[in-house]
């Protein structure tokens, strides 16, 4: 049950055995709407993207420290993840920069953990892949023009049955969608 349907049957001030005895007597009313469960699938979806979120932030932290250290001897680089990607190699090599041996060593530490995020993060971008191409839902979601593999599982996996809703401004509106 979503907790607003409960919040009316809490009697006093709010505790574990208040807040249960709200839900029993919530839950025998015949009006009361209840929230379908989450299949395993959409768990296992989610779980996916969460971890494959955490990996692209970690690489970004990353990627701004580095250009953080480079501005701070005075090395711009521009952005965009790939250029930094190519500069690097050509920054080190460069005997006349104000890199020290202990900072170019930092650098070259850090340098190399990117390429392991990078093979996670496309990990979990062919697996999702994967697990859409077997999903109906998702495959019908994907011709949508603007509409990727990504967002397309994130939104099934999230909504789950869209019968669910009665018309598709309510499904709109759970989303968070408003218009215009």
């Amino acid at each position: 049950m979503s907790p607003e349907y409960v919040r009316p049957y809490v009697k006093a001030q709010k505790n574990d055995e208040r807040d249960a005895e709200a839900i029993a007597e919530a839950a025998t009313r015949p009006t009361m709407r209840f929230v379908e469960l989450k299949s395993e699938a959409q768990l296992e979806v989610q779980s996916l993207r969460r971890v494959r979120g955490r990996l692209v932030t970690e690489r970004t932290a990353l990627i701004n420290q580095l250009r953080a250290l480079l501005l701070e001897r005075g090395i711009t680089a521009p952005q965009g993840r790939r250029k930094l990607e190519r500069l690097l190699p050509e920054i080190l090599a460069d005997d006349h920069n104000d890199l020290g041996s202990r900072l170019r060593r930092l650098i070259e530490d850090m340098r190399s953990e990117w390429p392991g995020l990078d093979e996670r993060i496309t990990a979990f971008d062919g697996e999702l892949a994967e697990r859409a191409r077997a999903d109906e839902a998702t495959r019908q979601l994907v011709t949508i023009p603007g509409v990727g593999v990504l967002t397309a599982a994130a939104l099934v996996a999230a909504v789950g049955n869209a019968g669910t809703f009665s018309r598709g401004r309510d499904l709109a509106a759970w989303l968070g969608l408003a218009p215009r």
